[in-house]
């Protein structure tokens, strides 16, 4: 419950905060990352600390270095995040045909169509498949990693799967195979 009258102290206290921590935290950050990132790992390590406020420390040294952790630990979930997408990826990639007919071909049809329809679940999709999938982990534990119940993630799994079953279904037909086309030619 919020309590009314430590509301404006609370925001003063943020407001004094990161107008005097802003630009040490963006000359700290523009050292670690992607001059495109800068204002994204800025403005989520300061969502962090609004919601920590109770935790800043009282000296102004302290409170900046607690910042700059704050936004260390923010660019390593964020290097942890694109690695494991990387390495989805490459999985992906990996994953052997076992569909009849010529393996070769239709192999190389179900990656393209899968890795075609994975990209375009969400990420919050793409999370929970690779947790049950690749990582192996129960509705549990995939949730505890997800800071959310087992049923919640149940629930995000069963509409992860449907989306990724409605975007395989939705792929353009595939086209014949070149061996087809060069039999019906050669047929009278």
């Amino acid at each position: 419950m919020r309590h009314p009258s430590r509301a404006p102290d609370r925001e003063l206290t943020f407001t004094s905060f990161y107008a005097a921590a802003y630009p040490d935290l963006v000359r700290f950050v523009q050292r670690r990352a992607h001059p495109d990132h800068v204002d994204d790992v800025v403005a989520e390590a300061f969502l962090v600390v609004w919601r920590r406020l109770d935790a800043l420390p009282p000296s102004p040294d302290d409170a900046r270095a607690w910042a700059f952790g704050i936004a260390r630990h923010v660019l390593l979930n964020a290097r942890r995040s694109e690695q494991r997408r990387s390495a989805l990826r490459v999985r992906l990639a990996q994953v052997p045909p076992e569909l009849p007919g010529d393996p070769a071909a239709d192999g190389v049809a179900t990656r393209v169509d899968l890795a075609t329809a994975w990209h375009r679940l969400s990420e919050t999709h793409q999370e929970a498949l690779a947790l049950v999938v690749f990582e192996d982990l129960d509705a549990t534990r995939a949730g505890a990693v997800l800071g959310i119940s087992p049923i919640a993630f149940r629930l995000r799994l069963s509409r992860a799967r449907q989306a990724l079953r409605g975007h395989l279904d939705h792929l353009p037909a595939r086209t014949p195979a070149p061996a087809d086309l060069t039999e019906r030619a050669t047929t009278p």
